[in-house]
């Protein structure tokens, strides 16, 4: 057996992070550092954002569903489930390389060479007149996913080592800033630049056909950036050696697993894994569905994309001023207080959604004041969302214990991921459940299949709505929603006074040892 230097006790590092946690933050001499990190959440963000506009082009289409549309949702899964091989990239890498690298770029280079195959097939997969091959798009974006969940894993882990100990609170501000900058790269581009419409109104003097770029053409540029810019972190950036020193010792796949339960059986994490699993009920069909319900009412995808675009803009403002509150000992204050106006929101979309077929089509104009409402709520409800995804990193960064960050941080985050992802699936399968229609020539018909409703259509009749599932779920998930923050409150607040010992995992027990 290797012989160790003796590990600190867990006392030891309680003060320890006690200490950091109390020390003013600096970038000073961290400013490189903390730009590629910012590079490297942004290259995480790409995958995301093309996955996202996927989903808009997919709804864009007569011939898609909603239950389609809870199908490609499947491909957001990963980074719910990145938790079941977080251990695994935290234990096995090749030292020389690097812990983190040795995760980072095969994965990195994967994702390009994935993007330029895509971009090969892309004309059969969606086709411009026929139903899109769905399955295979949510296969295909499922290991995409897959990849830059990995991704995650390995950069989330990094940021605890690369930035210095009392700077760890502005990870949160790269991975908010970065993510968003990526997504925004990745949708805006996609449904913007790709659209006839868009592309003769803005860029164009004489009409023409498609748009200034084609989705294949974005694809093959995409894939080719991520391996060059993969090639540059992997010759330039060096990554510390932080097993070497001596208050860390070397844990095998097995014992990484052992010590991902021994994480999850601190009473304090178990408590926050519920807290964070519903947390995102309240705002599920606001979310996941309002988007999609404002395209069926008439809102072209060109003008959600614009309005997208600029709210990006304006979080990645918001990600750096809302740092300076989130990187202080108490984000979850920060966050409590934006939860009442996130639920106040789901009224106000609720009755923007109901006026806009009519206010689009206002006399045969659109009402001056839909767009800039719309833009209006829109703002409001990306800040909001944006604050508090930045306080909970802040959060997470802060309680995570650094010897075996990127496992602790991924647990963490491994909560928050499954209850955007579980409440984005159930919220859009839901929809066509709550919804009631009938045909308008058959009292008997009520439209709930495919081959009804083409009956319906063939007697010259119209499926016409009774009850609209969207407003249904909305109500159900702002009652939930207003439930859940009077339960929980009080205990998220505890969690900020309570000592780093809560959060600590003992690694000195003999058994966690490697053996050589």
């Amino acid at each position: 057996m290797k012989t160790l230097p003796r590990p600190r006790v867990e006392s030891e590092i309680s003060e320890e992070l006690k200490d950091v946690t109390l020390t003013k933050t600096n970038l000073k001499g961290d400013w490189i550092n903390f730009f590629l990190l910012l590079l490297l959440y942004t290259m995480q963000g790409l995958p995301l954002g093309i996955s996202g506009s996927m989903s808009i082009l997919l709804q864009s289409k007569n011939n898609v569903t909603y239950k389609d549309q809870a199908l490609y949702s499947l491909s957001n899964w990963p980074f719910s489930l990145k938790l079941l091989w977080a251990p695994l990239v935290d234990a096995l890498y090749i030292q020389k390389f690097g812990r983190r690298k040795s995760w980072l770029i095969p994965v990195q280079y994967l994702i390009g060479g994935i993007l330029i195959y895509t971009a090969s097939d892309i004309d059969n997969l969606l086709p411009e007149n026929e139903k899109p091959n769905i399955t295979m798009l949510m296969y295909i974006f499922l290991v995409i996913n897959f990849l830059a969940a990995t991704q995650d894993i390995a950069v989330d882990g990094w940021a605890l080592t690369m930035l210095k100990r009392n700077n760890v609170g502005y990870a949160s501000t790269c991975n908010a800033s970065g993510q968003t900058i990526g997504s925004m790269i990745g949708s805006m581009v996609l449904i913007l630049f790709t659209s006839e419409e868009f592309c003769n109104k803005y860029f164009r003097n004489a009409p023409a056909v498609g748009g200034i770029v084609s989705v294949k053409s974005l694809l093959y540029g995409w894939g080719i950036m991520f391996i060059l810019l993969t090639t540059l972190i992997s010759i330039f950036k060096k990554e510390k050696d932080n097993i070497s020193e001596d208050d860390h010792e070397k844990i095998n796949v097995v014992h990484n697993y052992i010590l991902l339960w021994d994480i999850f059986k601190l009473p304090s994490v178990r408590l926050l894994a519920i807290i964070l699993i519903t947390s995102k009920i309240g705002y599920a069909a606001t979310d996941h569905v309002s988007t999609l319900k404002l395209i069926d009412a008439g809102v072209s995808k060109e003008d959600l994309s614009m309005i997208n675009t600029v709210m990006s803009g304006v979080n990645i403002i918001i990600s750096f001023v809302i740092g300076k509150y989130t990187s202080g000992p108490k984000p979850m204050s920060v966050y409590l207080k934006l939860v009442p106006y996130r639920l106040l929101l789901n009224i106000a979309f609720t009755i923007l959604i109901y006026y806009t077929p009519i206010l689009i089509s206002f006399n045969g104009y659109t009402s001056i004041y839909y767009y800039p409402l719309l833009v209006f709520l829109s703002s409001i409800h990306q800040i909001l969302m944006h604050a508090m995804f930045i306080a909970i990193l802040s959060f997470f960064a802060r309680v995570s214990d650094y010897r075996i960050g990127s496992t602790y941080m991924t647990l963490l985050n491994t909560f928050g991921n499954l209850a955007y992802m579980w409440t984005s699936t159930v919220a859009l399968g839901m929809i066509d459940l709550l919804t009631f229609k009938k045909c308008s020539l058959d009292s008997t018909n009520n439209c709930s299949t495919l081959n009804l409703q083409n009956t319906c259509k063939a007697s010259k009749g119209d499926c016409i709505i009774i009850v609209n599932g969207y407003y249904i779920e909305m109500l159900l998930c702002t009652i939930i929603g207003i439930i859940w923050y009077f339960a929980v409150r009080n205990t998220l607040k505890k969690f900020q006074t309570m000592d780093s010992s809560h959060w600590l995992v003992n690694l000195s027990r003999k058994e966690m040892v490697s053996e050589k």
